[in-house]
Order: structure tokens, then sequence, then C-alpha cells
């Protein structure tokens, strides 16, 4: 979402590139880019003014560090201040000492309140905090029935009165259920509206002064740009939030949500929904969110991902594989349906330092073909081929058969034959350079940056936006970017 931001504050980085020290004269064509970036973004005014500012006034008394050129010291200087301007450090969620810890919901229709409140609770699930939803909304049609579908497919339970009952008394005997249940954590999805109107604040407050929640949440479409900052105060002024969460965040925004609800509200933000499936939310890390907005990747978050999804043993069995050269189709589908459970290749591929600015969405578009392709072809390859595959190499006729079978070219099947045999030569020799590590992340095969994988080297294709080198004639995979 961050793209066009990163792309702008690069122009401000060129306009201090060849000088020799930063300066009240040289700094101001930088200024103007950073400025220009962030309202281009949709971020709030006054905070544009304020940041450009502090960023100035930064600039030009810092000390000139030897060895660092200015545009790399103007670069932490805007860093600094995007974590600033963000919140400094991650925020938990509340965890009340005496139970259940009790959590509001707030927002307009629309922003994905209804799923964000079950994403929470599969997070907390995932810390071993039971929680139990409380509908509240009945006035949206099936919001209830949404949120009851929602929590089954998280194994959470809903506590619901019908769409007839008062959504004060909902919140009440839903927070009395908890308690008799011994319920780690209440969580409330209250109604939201087209448009903040009086009767939903009403309510809303009621509903927070019968339960006496421990947080309440402002849940934010990051899609809403400069709204969010109307959105936030008002909310806020009208019934207090202690934090948000930033909804559609792998969207099309330019990003000027993420960078207007704190300074707005003074509150943080807690969560960023990074996706539609449940499993797509993330706690705010404003350090790591500056580092993606200046292009540098967010690797503590990759590795988490990994680290969610990755079993340590069958990772050590994997990496012998790699050292070993006996890889095969089989693990490679492994690999590849560990790198979905991540999340998608262009989100995968944008975490990593240096990749995000390398790869153009049609670039990653194409690549996700291509994988899927290669998946099909393995597919239609029997048991004895995807365990050996140099039962393949050796025969025109199996190859025949799987470009049948997978609807593609034979010259495909050929294609990936021959990427597969060079990638594990490859992962074989990064995997006795690397040691430990097989060359990669655990449970990623080894593969550097996610990447060498076969078939990911269509003609043409070479990443950094499908141009090709006149003196260099080998084609390349992701993984030699």
């Amino acid at each position: 979402m961050f793209d066009a931001l990163a792309e702008n504050l690069e122009d401000a980085w060129k306009k201090l590139r060849g000088q020799d020290k930063i300066s009240e004269s040289n700094i101001q064509d930088a200024l103007k880019q950073v400025r220009r970036a962030l309202l281009n973004a949709d971020v709030n005014l006054q905070i544009v003014k304020e940041f450009v500012a502090d960023v100035e006034q930064k600039a030009i008394g810092a000390e000139v560090i030897s060895g660092v050129r200015p545009d790399q010291q103007f670069i932490k200087i805007v860093n600094d201040e995007l974590v600033s301007l963000m919140g400094e450090s991650n925020t938990p969620l509340a965890h009340a000492d005496i139970a259940p810890t009790i959590v509001l919901m707030a927002g307009l229709q629309g922003t994905g309140k209804t799923t964000a409140t079950a994403k929470l609770a599969l997070h907390l699930k995932k810390q071993n905090r039971s929680t139990l939803l409380v509908a509240t909304d009945v006035y949206r049609p099936a919001a209830i029935d949404q949120l009851k579908t929602l929590g089954k497919q998280i194994g959470s339970p809903v506590f619901e009165l019908g769409t007839d009952a008062n959504p004060v008394e909902i919140a009440r005997q839903g927070v009395a259920k908890a308690i008799a249940d011994g319920i780690d954590t209440v969580i409330i999805d209250t109604a939201g509206r087209l448009q903040i109107d009086e009767a939903m604040m009403d309510e809303l407050k009621q509903v927070k002064d019968t339960v006496q929640p421990h947080d309440t949440l402002l849940v934010v479409d990051a899609m809403t740009g400069q709204e969010a900052a109307t959105l936030t105060r008002t909310f806020h002024d009208r019934i207090g939030i202690t934090g948000a969460i930033l909804t559609k965040m792998d969207g099309d925004s330019r990003g000027g949500a993420a960078l207007s609800v704190r300074a707005i509200s003074g509150q943080p933000i807690k969560f960023v929904g990074v996706g539609e499936k449940v499993e797509a939310l993330q706690p705010f890390y404003p350090d790591r969110m500056a580092s993606r907005i200046l292009g540098m990747g967010d690797v503590l978050t990759l590795v988490e991902k990994a680290a969610e999804e990755v079993d340590f043993a069958d990772a050590a069995k994997m990496q012998e594989k790699i050292l070993e050269a006996r890889f095969d189709f089989d693990d490679f589908l492994k690999q590849t349906k560990l790198m979905k459970n991540m999340g998608s290749l262009a989100g995968i591929m944008k975490l990593i330092p240096g990749m995000g600015n390398k790869l153009s969405d049609v670039d990653l578009e194409k690549g996700e073909k291509q994988l899927k392709r290669s998946e099909a072809m393995i597919n239609s390859m029997t048991l004895a081929e995807r365990k050996d595959p140099d039962l393949l190499a050796s025969s025109p006729n199996r190859r025949r058969r799987i470009a049948k079978g997978s609807g593609h070219a034979e010259s495909e099947v050929d294609k990936l034959i021959k990427d597969f045999t060079r990638m594990r030569s490859m992962m074989k020799q990064m995997g006795q350079g690397m040691g430990g590590m097989g060359g990669g992340m655990p449970g990623m095969g080894g593969m550097p940056g996610m990447g060498g994988m076969p078939g990911m080297g269509a003609p043409g294709y070479r990443g950094g936006g499908g141009k090709k080198k006149k003196k260099d004639k080998k084609k390349k995979g992701f993984g030699q970017l």
C-alpha cells in the first residue's frame, strides 16, 4: 500500500545525493519532495506541516557523521520521525488482571469491523487466550449471522440475543456469560453506520458505560485517507478510544490513514489487517512500518510469519536434503504451500529489504501465475517422478504425458525440469556455503529471497521490470535478482 509513497520519497533522497553535507539551502528541495510525497499519500495537512518542520529542524541541526552520506543521514532522520509519528513502539492489547478482559470494537459500517473482531479473536487464540464474541449489531442485515459464521470458523463461541434485543442489554449479558464460563477475553462487535450520527454515538456510549471495557478499539479503513483523521477525532472526542485497528492495509490505499490516526487521537494503532483471511491480522510496529514506507523491507515480520508456519523438525530434514541434493518435487510443493500460508507472493517479496522496489506488480503477477503453472505440472507427475526428478530428465515420453495431463506445452515441462535441476544444484552450493541455515529462512528450502524456484524464470521475466541486459543472455529466476 505504501509503494507510491516510497517512490516519491526516493525522489527526496536524490536531491541530497552528491552533496557534501546537509545545509539549510540544499535541504529545501528534499523537504518539498517529502511534503509532496506525504500529501499525495493523503496524510492530513496539519500533520504534514508539523512533520516536515520537525524533519527540517533535526536535519539542519544534525551532526555530520563520518562516512555517512547526506542522503543516508536524511533517510535516518525521516525514519525516526515516521516512527515517532506512528507511536514509537508496539502497544499490545489490554489484559485485565481479573478476567474477563473486555474489548469494545467501534467504527463505521464497511470498515471490516465484524471481520476484524474475528481476526482479533484468532490472534488471541494463538496466545492461548479464550474468547467470547458478542454480537450487538442488530441493525445491519446478516451481521449476527456473519459473526456466527466467523466464530465457527475460528472455534470461538458467539453470544447473541437476536435482532429484537437491545444492544446495551446484549453486551451486558454477554459479559456476564463470559464471567460465568471463565472466558479470558470478551470482544463486543457493535453496530456501525454509513456515516457518523447521534444515535450511533449515543448507543455506543451507553454500551461502553455499561460494560466498562479495558480497550476501546476504533476500526478504520485504511482506504479512507484524510477522512481517517476526522473519523478518529470524532470517535475519540465522543466516546474515548484507547487504540485503533487499520483494516485493508493490503489494498490500494496511499497510506495516509496509518500516518494520521495516532497523531490525531494520541492513541496507538494496535493492529493492522493485511488481507481478507481471518489469519491476516498483525500487531502494529511503528519501526517496521517506517521501514516498509522507506522501501527497506520488514525482515522481522517475515521471520515471524515463517515461524508461525514452519515445523522446525521438518525444516531440519529439508536442510539435510538440500545439502545432499535430494530435494525433490514433493519438497517443492511443500515449500510453495508454506509460502502461500504466509501470504501472497507480492506481500512476502515486499518484506524483503530491497526487493519491494525492484519488482513491479506486473512482475509479481507473472511470478504468481508461473508458480501455479509449475504446481499444475508437478501434480500431473506420478509419485515416483516427484520423488526422482532424474526420471523425467531422461524420458521424453514422461514429459510429454505430463504436458498433456497438465494442459501445458512440452517446452514448459522441459523448462520446469531444467530450472529445477539448476535450482537443486544452486541450493546445494548455497547450503554448503551457508552451513546451518541452508542458505535461507527455516523451512524455505534455502531459496534465497524465496527464489530460485523452477518456472520462475519465464522468458523475458527478470523480476526487475522485465528488462534484459544485452551482455547477459542467461535467464534468471527470482532467486538470482
